[in-house]
């Protein structure tokens, strides 16, 4: 698990981990949209199998979001006096706004992942 996590956040191909699944080398620091690679350069692995093939990763990326708002509400809500400030909510949309990029590629790697050997 740990090793398939450390593949998955150096953004390698799930089947060699020598090729690229995205174009942008850092999956932290991209901002925009991800432009994926069609086939891994190589061992020529087909990262997209169908059309559709990542509408699962939405739910990976949704239970990651949700992770991270709940995780900033834990820790804003100690520089705060009362149990449920309103100013946590802006705190907590700029959080999640901030790592949205990063969400999207975390998850899409995570479905590769997740999949790679029932999709070859």
């Amino acid at each position: 698990m740990s090793n398939s996590l450390t593949h998955i956040l150096s953004n390698e191909c799930p089947v060699c981990h020598k090729g690229k699944v995205f174009t942008d080398r850092n999956i932290f620091l991209s901002f925009g949209l991800p432009k994926m690679n069609e086939y891994c350069s190589h061992c020529n692995y087909k990262f997209q199998k169908e059309p559709g093939y990542f509408f699962g990763a939405m739910y990976v990326n949704y239970g990651l979001t949700v992770a991270q708002g709940i995780a900033t509400y834990c820790i804003a809500q100690f520089f705060f006096e009362k149990n449920f400030d309103l100013r946590i909510i802006p705190i907590i949309a700029v959080v999640i706004t901030l790592l949205t990029s990063f969400n999207l590629r975390f998850s899409r790697l995570a479905w590769i992942y997740m999949f790679k050997d029932y999709t070859k």
